[in-house]
């Protein structure tokens, strides 16, 4: 699987951030036979070796730490796929207004198709039924 831009920066600024606090995690992170990319290939073979579809942040950040705190780990060979990685998608305004176009045409094309169809009448069943004069 080929990670996007986004998970690798994502997974990077994790261990930036991880390196600055942690010094003993610095020293590990700042090997020469250990990169960024492999560190990916690492994680999305791990998943995949898994069976899983859904992992917790944290669960894949401890992916990446083992990565860089194991001198002689298996990182396995790329792979192609989708990488889905959670984060908020900004809609312009253009954007915003055709869905909310798309939303009201929908509406409407409900409420056209409802009033289109036939009125079904109930019918009316007198249980005891009154007799006129002139039933007798």
């Amino acid at each position: 699987m080929k990670a996007s831009n986004h998970f690798k920066n994502t997974i990077q600024a994790y261990l930036d951030q991880r390196a600055e606090t942690d010094v003993l995690f610095s020293f590990q992170y700042s090997k020469p036979d250990k990169n960024i990319d492999d560190c990916i290939t690492y994680i999305l073979n791990t998943v995949k070796k898994s069976g899983c579809n859904g992992f917790a942040d944290e669960e894949i950040y401890s992916m990446a730490v083992h990565y860089y705190d194991e001198d002689n780990i298996e990182v396995g060979k790329q792979m192609n796929g989708h990488v889905v990685v959670n984060h908020v998608v900004q809609l312009t305004e253009e954007e915003k207004e055709e869905a909310r176009q798309r939303a009201i045409q929908k509406v409407q094309d409900e409420a056209y198709n409802k009033m289109k169809q036939p009125v079904k009448k109930a019918k009316t069943i007198q249980l005891n039924p009154q007799p006129s004069l002139f039933d007798f």
